[in-house]
């Protein structure tokens, strides 16, 4: 007489990671966003980056160029302070597009393909994550700027308006990174691209003088800079004399460059991860 062996359910048979549901995009995203933030204890230059700069900025350019351009370092800083923001970071806006790089060229992206969620998180989540170090930034120039005497008459809410549209356009220019990020054959293609872009974009602005003392063909550009005019963005919303237009064009191009480089970015992750 042969024994019956009783039929073993399937969901016995399958494994816990079968039975688990993939991963919402969403999440997804915060996970990445988190892996971006704990990079920053693992290579801790790059939080000396978000620390070191806007000291740099603000404090010896305040002590620097203060009593000859505005008679006192207190004067000077009420001008410089929007721009030295602004500087302190768009310039870390290249992290996303390193750390992409990076990633593609160890391998760690093939890691992630394997994994049931949505393939783009890693690059919204990466550059999502980002934008703690541009806040971090943005924080230690404000502290700065108000220990030495920076005094904005727009108070509190136009100053947290201004960080927060600087972080929008910032936010917005790192998709370019991310798409020069995996365009680039190393990160030190992508360090010296940055370099040669960012310079005559943020050195090359209304960040430290008033463009009428420039020559015409200088002043031309400065006018023309995108950063130029965010720099005037922010000096209005901590003056407190706003101008809707200037506020809307800020936005009207970050939402430009995110429409133009976010779908060729993720174009080009497709393509380099197949």
């Amino acid at each position: 007489m042969t024994a019956t062996v009783p039929a073993t359910p399937t969901s016995v048979l399958a494994s816990p990671l079968d039975q688990a549901a993939p991963a919402s995009a969403s999440s997804a995203v915060r996970a990445f966003a988190w892996r971006s933030l704990l990079k920053l204890r693992h290579t801790p230059e790059q939080a000396a980056d978000a620390i070191l700069i806007p000291f740099l900025f603000t404090v010896l350019f305040t002590y620097l160029f203060g009593g000859a351009l505005a008679g006192s370092p207190q004067s000077y800083v009420q001008y410089l302070l929007p721009g030295t923001l602004v500087m302190a970071i768009l310039l870390m806006t290249v992290y996303g597009g390193l750390a992409l790089n990076t990633d593609v060229s160890t391998g760690v992206v093939d890691r992630f393909r394997s994994l049931p969620v949505w393939q783009a998180a890693h690059v919204v989540g990466t550059l999502l994550g980002d934008v703690g170090r541009y806040l971090v930034a943005a924080a230690l120039v404000v502290v700065l700027g108000l220990l030495l005497g920076w005094r904005p008459e727009g108070g509190s809410v136009g100053v947290v308006a201004g960080v927060v549209l600087a972080l929008v356009f910032a936010y917005a220019l790192s998709w370019l990174w991310a798409t020069i990020g995996l365009l680039a054959r190393s990160p030190q293609a992508v360090s010296m691209l940055s370099f040669l872009i960012q310079f005559p974009l943020t050195f090359a602005s209304n960040a430290f003088v008033d463009p009428d003392t420039m020559p015409d063909w200088l002043a031309a550009w400065v006018d023309a800079n995108p950063v130029s005019l965010l720099i005037t963005a922010e000096r209005e919303l901590f003056a407190g004399t706003a101008d809707l237009g200037d506020i809307a064009w800020v936005l009207v191009s970050s939402a430009a460059v995110v429409a133009v480089f976010a779908p060729l970015t993720f174009h080009l992750y497709r393509r380099r991860t197949a």
